[in-house]
């Protein structure tokens, strides 16, 4: 496993159900230096069809999905049955759906 995705796990598994993070968020929250969001998308795609992770959270910058059409069909129906809504562009408005924790715990030495 790369030694940055222990980090980002560790940070997706706390965007609570219902909210959504983005690539940079939480490349951020996981202590990589700027510009590192695909490094995050990496990592997600890593995973195995198996895990706990709830990957479906994350989205990008301009609150769309970024997968495939199958994925984001399949990202697009857990966002939706976790309570998370989508604009008729495709869209998750940031401003209501966003994760924004309270403090920085997540942050870790990388």
């Amino acid at each position: 496993m790369h030694p940055h995705y222990a980090a980002i796990y560790r940070v997706v598994r706390f965007v609570p159900k219902g909210r959504v993070a983005t690539y940079g968020q939480i490349a951020l929250l996981s202590g990589l230096p700027h510009g590192r969001a695909r490094q995050v998308g990496y990592a997600l795609h890593a995973l195995r069809p198996d895990s706990k992770v709830p990957w479906q959270r994350v989205i990008n910058a301009r609150g769309e999905i970024s997968l495939d059409a199958e994925g984001a069909s399949r990202q697009r129906q857990i966002l939706a049955s976790e309570g998370v809504e989508f604009d008729e562009r495709g869209r998750v408005d940031l401003r209501r759906y966003q994760w924004r924790p309270r403090h920085m715990r997540f942050l870790t030495a990388v």
